[in-house]
């Protein structure tokens, strides 16, 4: 049986759990004839029959229209997105897998590929065309396409478990690279999209603004501005913060300056 996502996460236990039982209900729903592709939903961001067809109607959206630079994630489902935004002119942040380097994002710039757009914005792909980048060389984003095991209709999005899409929003949140109105959009199948109220949620978990299906386009409506989102280091663990490189520079720029603030 395959390790949890979230053995490593931070936060109150009867939270993990409600959401890890809910992760393996969407897993089941996906796991038949007609949705599944390999290698199969469980466990991962899952892939879908109809990827194609959501990116598709996403790329039809004005908030896709308006935007030049993209930040995306790096699962097989948003392979489609990542693709057509290349082919569209658009610049593509690809977040490295588990933000194992020192640069956590690929650039991938359509004017510089080595290949096509479609091999070009794969995770294998990347490597050859694109090039790994700092936070401080990233240009400010337009549109956040992120990937889902489940969303409900009301934005409440819930991941596998690993805690990395929402580091990377708050990451290049603080670094001033996404901003109040940013939207952030998602494509996943009709099985994943979930009534309103049906994730558990926590404060810092990403909250979408455009839920994309083969079928059909959900708005979600926001209050005001999106609240700025933070690195909560009190519920990152040692092994989260030893396993990712920025996070190590930035807990130790952050302890430099509360020195230095100390010190004055």
């Amino acid at each position: 049986m395959s390790r949890r996502h979230d053995h490593d996460a931070g936060g109150p236990r009867d939270l993990l759990d409600a959401k890890a039982a809910l992760r393996d209900e969407v897993w089941s729903r996906l796991e038949v004839t007609g949705i599944r592709r390999f290698p199969g939903p469980r466990n991962r961001i899952s892939n879908f029959v109809g990827a194609e067809a959501a990116a598709e109607r996403l790329r039809a959206t004005v908030a896709w229209g308006q935007a030049r630079t993209l930040k995306a994630n790096p699962d097989s489902p948003q392979w489609p997105v990542r693709s057509r935004a290349l082919e569209d002119g658009k610049l593509v942040y690809m977040a490295v897998p588990r933000l194992v380097q020192a640069d956590p994002f690929f650039l991938l710039d359509p004017d510089h590929l080595a290949d096509t757009p479609r091999r070009a914005s794969s995770i294998n792909g990347a490597s050859a065309s694109a090039r790994t980048v700092a936070v401080g060389e990233l240009e400010p984003v337009d549109l956040v396409v992120t990937g889902c095991v489940a969303v409900s209709r009301d934005g409440t999005r819930l991941g596998k478990g690993g805690g990395f899409s929402d580091l990377e929003f708050a990451i290049a949140s603080e670094a001033g690279l996404i901003g109040p109105h940013t939207l952030v959009a998602t494509t996943v199948h009709p099985r994943q999209l979930l009534p309103p109220a049906a994730i558990p949620s926590t404060a810092h978990d990403i909250a979408v603004d455009l839920i994309v299906t083969p079928d059909e386009v959900v708005e979600v409506p926001r209050p005001g501005a999106r609240p700025p989102a933070r690195i909560v280091w009190d519920e990152l663990t040692d092994a989260k913060l030893a396993a990712i490189p920025i996070l190590q520079r930035l807990r130790s720029n952050q302890e430099r300056d509360e020195r230095r603030a100390h010190e004055r």
